[in-house]
């Protein structure tokens, strides 16, 4: 008591809290009487550094040995650390720890070998000798098992099959450390793709550094939206992952062509590399990769303003180019640049064009007349000026081995280029035509004549200028390798057009016929009594036209074979169909009869077909469908993995929870 009042103010006593846990403890000292000059006052303060309470003794609560330590010294004692699960563990207990922790590169972390040896020494003493000759003894039986079990681990922690993606908020440079620190111990980050967000980034160099430095075995890293991010990042990368092998940038404006020449010079096993909508980004770049990256294989450049025909030249004319796979959009670049395409893609497989305003016809008969794409086997043009009858007919006669060609939006491609390109095309397979308004009927026809025995699919997507014209054609020759056929919103493609097409193309297997309102059983028919080799695939979404009896045919004729039914909205098809359904098809796998008119009759014959072993159907809206339906759907429940029942306004919501509670193995969609 007598230290109490011995007390001068010192603030490291008491900063004006009470001096007694509970109030009531206070009231002895209270009543000695009105002479005591110290009254401990009631209102509690903030209390600025924690202290303990004992008895009448006050206890300065002191920080931690070790946070009192330098970073240089926190720097040395994680350094030497025995393994990735240690440091994984120091890594948790702060936000200054992990830091630092990732701020150690791979060839500064001490191995258990140099540990160990370190230890020997500090224990060999001059009078100890005897002891110090067992002590190293026993290192080195022990230590040279070590040393095995290290390196084995050293090799399964740098394999880099690990894979990462942090999207939105979770990107930051607190989350990308515990990633680079947390993964080194299991089997090492190979895969990191950093998606921000429209708002400020918070991501920045540093997050990029630490992957950097902890994460030797990175091979892809994907970068998108994250403007905080500069070139000093990629320098990082480029310094500390040289097993790079994929790098993909879009909309990051603050990379400039200094940061991909760091990622070219060190990171030789480069093989793709794809840039979109970074505007600081041009010719310099490709001109690095072009002469320092000699595996690269894929090239993708998109919206960057500096990129131009002198970039473009200098990747492809360059001695150690090598690319299969290039892709062109949104680019400023002219003729000068297919020109080069043309004569120096020798290795090229696959091109993709779109958007290129300033090339023109000339640029793509260039291209094709410059004989260097005979290695050539896609080509996908969408959206280019330049793609006219000339051009198109260039382009397949220079490349004999073009297997594949996608056409979008090509405003000045007719029929007449179309056959040409058909003829001069011989290894053609696959032809995609779409938002192509100048190809008609007789471009149609003219590409199943002239393509020959070689041709295997043909695509037409929203191409409105098809007319159901019945015309007298000259005999033509079939087109017997044509597997698939899809016609899809071409409106004025009708019931003439599908019985030509039955007559030439008695190999069909897939047939997809979406949004033809003007085809009825008269025109499909002879499409489908024609098909030789059986249907396995048949959509018909969307023909309004279509009724029961098309189905019936379908059905009986290739039941066999068929596989995927798609009947959404064909409002005319009714439960007749699905009773053919249920007896004649043994493989059918996928219906689709959304939008018709069955209801729980033809519900109740599919659960009733024996061979039948549905595994998708869909029922939405599907009015006539009730709660009666439940037994029925039920079993078919058996064989079910997914079940559609959305926009069924009969069945109530009770019955959507049964099912869902007894097909667990099924996804319902209600």
């Amino acid at each position: 008591m007598s230290k109490l009042f011995e007390f001068s103010g010192d603030l490291n006593f008491c900063l004006g809290g009470s001096i007694y846990p509970n109030p009531k403890d206070s009231s002895p000292f209270l009543s000695l009487g009105h002479h005591v000059d110290f009254i401990p006052p009631r209102k509690r303060s903030r209390i600025g550094a924690p202290f303990l309470f004992s008895g009448e003794i006050f206890e300065e609560q002191q920080p931690a040995s070790i946070e009192v330590l330098p970073d240089e010294c926190l720097f040395e004692v994680f350094r030497r650390l025995p393994g990735g699960e240690e440091r994984s563990t120091c890594a948790c207990v702060s936000k200054k720890w992990l830091m630092l922790l990732s701020s150690i590169y791979g060839d500064e972390i001490c191995t258990k070998k140099a540990t160990q040896s370190l230890e020997t020494k500090e224990k060999s003493t001059p009078g100890k000798a005897g002891e110090t000759l067992a002590c190293n003894r026993k290192d080195e039986l022990v230590g040279s098992n070590e040393v095995e079990a290290e390196a084995v681990d050293q090799e399964i922690e740098s394999d880099g099959y690990l894979s990462r993606c942090l999207e939105g908020k979770k990107a930051t440079d607190v989350r990308l450390a515990a990633i680079a620190i947390g993964t080194g111990h299991r089997g090492g980050l190979g895969k990191l793709s950093i998606r921000g967000s429209h708002s400020a980034s918070r991501v920045t160099n540093i997050g990029l550094r630490a992957v950097a430095r902890c994460c030797p075995s990175l091979r892809v890293l994907s970068l998108w939206n994250v403007s905080s991010l500069g070139d000093e990042g990629l320098y990082e990368i480029a310094k500390g992952c040289p097993l790079l092998e994929k790098l993909d940038l879009c909309q990051c404006p603050a990379i400039s062509d200094k940061a991909v020449l760091a990622i070219a010079k060190n990171c030789p096993n480069l093989t793709s590399l794809t840039i979109e909508s970074c505007p600081n980004i041009g010719n310099g770049s490709l001109q690095a990769v072009g002469s320092y990256c000699r595996n690269l294989t894929s090239v993708s450049i998109k919206k960057c303003p500096l990129v131009g025909d002198q970039g473009i030249a200098t990747l492809l004319s360059s001695a150690n180019c090598s690319l299969t796979t290039l892709k062109l959009q949104a680019l400023t670049i002219s003729d000068v640049s297919l020109a080069v395409i043309g004569h120096y893609g020798k290795a090229v497989t696959d091109l993709v064009f779109s958007g290129l305003e300033n090339v023109s016809e000339r640029g793509f008969w260039v291209m094709g007349n410059g004989q260097g794409l005979q290695k050539l086997r896609s080509i996908t043009v969408t959206l280019c000026l330049g793609i006219t009858d000339v051009g198109l007919e260039a382009v397949g006669k220079g490349c004999p081995n073009l297997k594949k060609v996608c056409l979008r939006k090509c405003a000045f491609l007719s029929d007449n280029g179309l056959v040409a390109f058909a003829k001069a095309a011989v290894s053609l397979e696959i032809l995609q035509l779409e938002d192509c308004h100048r190809i008609t009927q007789c471009g149609f026809f003219g590409v199943l004549v002239n393509c020959g025995d070689k041709l295997k699919a043909l695509s037409l997507a929203n191409c409105l200028g098809f007319k159901d014209l019945v015309v007298k054609f000259p005999p033509m020759a079939c087109c017997p390798s044509l597997r698939s056929l899809s016609i899809r919103n071409c409106p004025g493609f009708g019931n003439f057009g599908l019985t030509m097409v039955g007559k030439l193309c008695p190999q069909l297997q897939h047939v997809d016929l979406n949004g033809l309102n003007g085809i009825t059983d008269e025109g499909l028919l002879p499409l489908i009594e024609n098909c030789e080799a059986g249907l396995s695939k048949v959509s018909l979404s969307g023909c309004v036209n279509l009724t029961d009896k098309a189905v019936s045919v379908i059905v009986k004729l290739h039941g066999v074979t068929l596989e995927e039914l798609n009947l959404d909205g064909c409002m005319r098809i009714t439960d007749s169909s699905l009773i053919a359904v249920a007896e004649n098809c043994s493989f059918l796998r996928e219906l689709d009869v959304s939008k018709s008119a069955i209801s729980d009759f033809g519900v109740a014959a599919l659960a009733c077909a024996a061979q039948l072993n549905l595994q998708i159907i869909s029922l939405s809206g599907c009015f006539f469908i009730s709660d009666k339906s439940l037994p029925y759907l039920m079993k078919l429940g058996r064989t079910l993995v997914g079940l559609n029942i959305q926009n069924c306004s009969t069945i109530s919501s009770s019955t959507v929870d049964l099912l869902v509670e007894r097909l667990w193995r099924c996804d319902i969609l209600s």
